[in-house]
């Protein structure tokens, strides 16, 4: 069996991935969904300008891409006023975690998070042979006072956060995440999710110093600005934690298409601005929507809102299994209680739409079956 000559960690994971794709739904079922709504994509699309910029590149697809990001972080140096020696581009946070992941984590080596939070960043730490801890949320919300506490019992190498969350849309204040600092255990570094911060209230963000080497934060351009597809994310952090990716990182995995696009759609704020208005009304509209239905939608600081289904997490599944027959793609939650709620995108109007025709029809479905 060739499988024989993997490493025995190898032997030992699952092959699995963390997330059933849209499109292999889609196969499944036999043509497509009406809405999209569970991949927490942008779907009302990136800059008109990245589009552009994209298109007019494609002849010179060619070319490897600049393996120093040189034009995006220059972009992204502007954006942020810090230096370009504290950015660095990967594909995607996924991209960025699996190599962090690889930088800091040894077989048996601790890392926290909590139950339920992103399970990528779960898959790189098994893949890596790290032991992942987990602590519960707390009223919706990852609980950073348990996070700390259980990184000092572990000695965690790392500790995940996700600001706001993934997946409940709840958000805590940057001030208060940078106030936790404090009690973050000697040699741990915090990794700090902030995919969807562009989405959040202002004062989310955590104001954390630039060169402090305690805190890596992620950021990304899947969510407000439209380019899921393109696989573009970047990390900030202080120079000595940024300087360690080019250890491990491959060095032509940017797309070059994706670079350009990337650099136009981080210069156009203007329409960054539009989509974070038409977020805004979205999570409006899928709010109402839950409720004229009965259910509870949660405070959201993201470009999804969760919806109580106001049971257990069968119940929540069957609803969603009902949507998913009747054309609706949305996705819940993998851990309880959170998976009591199912997860809906924000998406434009004849997008929501369909999901607030076929809610009731798939609400009494669920019912009926219980």
């Amino acid at each position: 069996m060739t499988d024989m000559r993997q490493t025995p960690l190898a032997q030992s994971l699952p092959a699995s991935v963390p997330f059933v794709g849209p499109e292999t739904h889609e196969r499944e079922r036999g043509k497509p969904f009406d809405a999209r709504l569970g991949a927490n994509e942008n779907l009302f699309g990136p800059s008109p300008k990245a589009i552009a910029a994209m298109a007019a590149s494609a002849g010179e697809i060619w070319k490897y891409g600049d393996a120093e990001s040189h034009d995006l972080r220059q972009a992204l140096s502007a954006l942020h006023d810090v230096a370009p020696a504290h950015i660095m581009v990967g594909e995607g946070i996924d991209g960025l975690l699996g190599y962090l992941v690889r930088l800091y984590v040894s077989a048996g080596d601790a890392v926290v998070t909590s139950l339920g939070a992103y399970p990528t960043f779960n898959y790189h730490v098994a893949g890596f042979g790290g032991v992942l801890h987990t602590v519960p949320y707390r009223e919706d919300h990852e609980d950073i006072a348990a996070l700390m506490t259980r990184a000092q019992e572990v000695g965690a190498k790392l500790v995940y956060l996700a600001n706001p969350d993934n997946p409940m849309g709840s958000w805590h204040r940057g001030a208060d995440i940078v106030a936790a600092l404090d009690d973050l255990p000697e040699g741990s570094l915090l990794v700090l999710d902030e995919a969807y911060v562009e989405c959040a209230p202002e004062g989310t963000a955590a104001p954390v110093a630039i060169t402090d080497p305690r805190v890596i934060r992620m950021r990304t351009l899947s969510k407000a600005y439209g380019m899921a597809g393109a696989r573009v994310g970047y990390a900030l952090g202080a120079q000595e934690v940024i300087e360690g990716f080019h250890k491990v990182r491959n060095h032509f995995g940017m797309n070059r298409t994706a670079q350009i696009g990337a650099t136009e759609a981080i210069k156009d704020q203007s329409w960054l601005a539009h989509i974070q208005a038409e977020i805004s009304t979205a999570r409006d509209e899928i709010a109402r929507i839950a409720r004229e239905n009965g259910l509870r939608p949660l405070p959201s600081a993201t470009n999804f809102i969760a919806i109580d289904c106001g049971s257990d997490g069968a119940f929540a599944k069957a609803v969603l299994d009902q949507l998913v027959t009747r054309g609706v793609f949305v996705r819940m939650p993998f851990a309880a209680p959170q998976n009591r709620c199912i997860r809906v995108s924000c998406g434009p109007k004849a997008a929501r739409e369909k999901f607030e025709a076929v809610l009731p029809v798939a609400l009494a479905a669920a019912r009926s079956q219980r």
